[in-house]
């Protein structure tokens, strides 16, 4: 997908726009966004890692 830098003059501006770019698109072309979006796999292609590791911290509170 080509990424296009717009400016508004207004935000009712810029959601009028964000509506008819929308209409715009085919309904295979909206799936293609969305599965675009929900693709968890495009982690790999910047190397992060799969999953976070988890951190564990002990704590020792003050007897009273």
């Amino acid at each position: 997908m080509e990424k296009v830098v717009r400016i508004f003059k207004s935000h009712e501006e810029a959601d009028e726009a964000d509506r008819q770019f929308y209409a715009s698109l085919t309904p295979q072309q909206r799936m293609d966004m969305m599965v675009e979006l929900l693709d968890f796999r495009g982690y790999e292609k910047i190397g992060a890692p799969e999953r976070l590791e988890r951190v564990y911290r002990v704590v020792k509170r003050e007897q009273r």
